[in-house]
């Protein structure tokens, strides 16, 4: 099975994919943007994300993501991928799965995980705030995040918006399933709860695809 999940920039999604593979070892969990980061350094002499997006063509950029498609298809097993739907850049929103980047991956499902826009915004304090990675008190890795990060809920809930319109337009190319993952009105009782319930809703999710085909 490939499972693709999306979420806006400090919403919890590598937290809830951190855990989900504590929960499911054998899942392989692979983030898109280390893929092209990786073939950005080898091919062009990139030396970190804002190099990549500040001196690489806009063609340059494409191809890295066709070939970050092509490694990731290869995976053997369930594959679940980390990467972001539609990219909020200065011009408007980029399609993070172009037609010729989601027809390679060919998921099977595109997960889409929506938040409270003011719990993003906190969240994004948070992390804004940290000198360097830490080890949370449940055992994944929290990133310091730029300061260009924050937003207003208002903008935080328009990108969410748009992360459905971009990936039930990606799902479309490939007959791949949408599903929304809404933790609005879920309260969060305890730090990392929505990233446990996540995890295990993704888990879950993997079960029902192997059951369904007898595995």
């Amino acid at each position: 099975m490939r499972v693709v999940v999306v979420a806006v920039p400090g919403a919890g999604k590598t937290t809830t994919l951190q855990l989900l593979k504590k929960i499911m070892p054998e899942v392989r969990v692979v983030n898109f943007g280390d893929f092209m980061f990786e073939k950005a350094k080898a091919t062009y002499g990139i030396k970190d994300r804002d190099e990549m997006r500040k001196k690489l063509s806009l063609e340059e950029y494409r191809k890295l993501q066709e070939e970050a498609a092509k490694e990731i298809s290869e995976l053997p097993g369930d594959v679940v991928i980390d990467t972001h739907v539609a990219i909020k850049m200065a011009t408007g929103y980029y399609p993070g799965l172009p037609s010729r980047v989601v027809k390679v991956l060919r998921p099977d499902v595109i997960v889409v995980m929506e938040f409270d826009p003011q719990l993003i915004v906190e969240r994004r304090l948070k992390d804004v705030g940290l000198k360097k990675p830490v080890v949370t008190e449940v055992g994944t890795i929290r990133q310091p995040r730029s300061r260009r990060d924050i937003e207003s809920p208002e903008e935080i809930e328009l990108h969410q918006q748009m992360n459905r319109y971009f990936a039930v337009a990606a799902a479309h190319e490939v007959e791949a399933c949408v599903k929304v993952l809404d933790f609005r009105k879920i309260p969060q009782t305890r730090p990392f709860e929505h990233a446990e319930i996540g995890a295990k809703m993704l888990a879950d999710l993997i079960k029902a695809h192997r059951n369904s085909r007898g595995g």
